[in-house]
């Protein structure tokens, strides 16, 4: 197979994951003078080679040409009426800047930050980490299985995971390989997972497909909420504020923002009986479970009418522990990513870009910071950590 080292160009402005349509469209509502700072952060200590940030620079500049279509607009209007269309107006006449991306690279080292108003800056985390896996192994020299074992080795997972009986949406927009394999990834689901694949959170791939765009909200709006009216605070405004602008839809709430338990504690009967379920995304997934059961028979709701959303680096075999361990006491379905979308015979990029700043309308820039279900995997600065760990009584 040949390598191929020309500037990566993505293909519409939906080659995004939903939840950051969703979070726009609440951030243009709601906080439409908030600003934002983002991170790149190599956390697999990946060296990056000769001229990477140069084309990095070119593919992001490129991206100024992408605009939502007509057929697109139309896709998310019907799809998703909980859009307004007012926000749908705002997206077809939204461009990149890529004036708000800094990129260097000083040896083997990437650096990207971020910075602008969040309801434009909101948009790029997940493309630009796309666009770096997409130069990372053509620069490198990394050469992936065929396209024909890409389909064999979906083909099999999903046929593994319709015999266990449960329900799989794709998540894998920001560490795929490549779009080529993205969208292998999601031909071969929808064409052998009937019955069990739900969609992807890929908007662009759902247009296309024609399958059902997946997502909520991400950890860094309770992150912004953190920031703007306090700790104790972000979980219940966080919820509050999703409430208010969609009204019911899109009613799968992320709990590890500030551990699950400073979730639960503040996840009260409104709420329970309000949104759908919750989402894992870090700690132990079969004590969750365990915790999240407990909840909601102490609220007095029935735990299998709602549902966990699973989304914690799975893979086959802790799909099947968790969903043997849920079979009869509530409702689960699974987000799979990397492992679908970048299961070519190659190192996946450890690498994220987190929201690290917030400037709030008339205040001053603020670290925001995320307190895993994971001890010792907080992310953020550190002081600002340790003050979160004191008002919200958290010891790990």
């Amino acid at each position: 197979m040949s390598v191929d080292h020309t500037i990566p160009h993505l293909p519409s402005l939906l080659d995004n994951d939903f939840y950051k349509i969703t979070m726009q469209h609440a951030v243009v509502k709601l906080f439409p003078r908030t600003k934002a700072r983002y991170q790149f952060i190599n956390r697999g200590k990946h060296a990056f080679p000769a001229g990477f940030g140069v084309a990095l620079r070119q593919a992001v500049d490129a991206m100024t040409s992408l605009r939502l279509t007509k057929e697109e607009k139309n896709f998310l209007s019907v799809t998703c009426p909980y859009l307004d269309p007012t926000y749908l107006d705002f997206l077809q006449g939204y461009c990149y800047d890529p004036d708000e991306v800094t990129i260097s690279q000083k040896g083997d080292q990437l650096h990207v930050s971020i910075e602008g108003y969040w309801y434009r800056t909101i948009l790029w985390e997940v493309p630009l980490m796309a666009l770096i896996s997409e130069l990372y192994y053509p620069m490198s020299q990394l050469q992936r299985i065929s396209d024909e074992k890409v389909r064999s080795v979906a083909r099999n997972k999903i046929g593994k995971y319709k015999e266990l009986g449960v329900v799989i949406a794709e998540f894998g927009t920001r560490r795929r390989h490549s779009l080529k394999v993205h969208e292998l990834i999601v031909d071969t689901l929808k064409q052998y997972g009937s019955g069990s694949f739900a969609g992807t959170s890929n908007v662009y791939l759902a247009h296309k497909k024609q399958v059902k765009p997946i997502g909520t909200h991400a950890h860094e709006w309770f992150m912004f909420h953190a920031a703007r009216y306090g700790f104790k605070m972000a979980n219940t405004l966080g919820l509050q504020h999703w409430v208010q602008v969609f009204r019911g839809d899109l009613g799968i709430a992320l709990s590890d923002t500030y551990t699950t338990e400073v979730f639960m504690n503040q996840f009260d009967k409104m709420f329970t009986k309000l949104f759908d379920g919750v989402r894992h995304d870090s700690g132990d997934p079969i004590v969750f479970a365990q915790n999240i059961i407990h909840h909601y028979e102490r609220m007095g709701v029935n735990p299998q009418s709602k549902t966990i959303v699973f989304s914690d680096a799975l893979n086959y075999e802790k799909v099947a522990r968790i969903a043997a361990f849920c079979k009869g006491k509530i409702g689960v379905s699974f987000g799979i990513g990397t492992n679908f979308t970048n299961d070519v015979g190659l190192e996946p990029l450890n690498m994220v870009i987190k929201m690290t700043e917030t400037q709030p309308e008339g205040l001053e820039w603020m670290p925001v910071v995320k307190l895993s279900d994971e001890p010792g995997k907080h992310t953020g600065d550190e002081a600002t950590i340790q003050l979160a760990k004191t008002i919200l009584n958290i010891h790990n």
